[in-house]
């Protein structure tokens, strides 16, 4: 059984950081793409970033490019979200995925965590 758990998010300041985890297990973690998306209120899911199995390829939606970084460890079946530099459109609710492609649509991904709240506030 896949699962994925996300924890880091909480309340932070606007240009504050936060580093969100993703704990993978049921499955060969080091084998998967690694993606995270966000929802935040009343809009649609969005795409964060996403890594693909060795750490060689990256991609990042362009409102978070130079802000959040997204690296992973394959030895611990974990993948990590560093976010900088917040803002308060950031808030939102934040799920990692995994899948086989190094895509940016959530259609492409297999399994979901629970989300983790980030909230950023002026």
């Amino acid at each position: 059984q896949v699962q994925l758990v996300e924890s880091g998010g909480g309340l932070v300041l606007a240009g504050g950081s936060l580093r969100l985890s993703c704990a993978a297990s049921g499955r060969t973690f080091s084998r998967y793409t690694m993606g995270w998306f966000r929802q935040g209120p009343g809009k649609e899911s969005e795409f964060v970033a996403a890594i693909t199995r060795n750490g060689d390829i990256i991609y990042y939606a362009n409102s978070v490019k130079g802000r959040f970084t997204i690296s992973r460890d394959n030895a611990k079946n974990t993948v990590y979200l560093q976010m900088n530099s917040l803002k308060p459109e950031d808030t939102a609710v934040y799920y990692c995925a995994d899948g086989n492609l190094a895509v940016t649509t959530p259609e492409a991904y297999d399994y979901w965590g629970q989300g983790t709240q980030v909230t950023v506030s002026s």
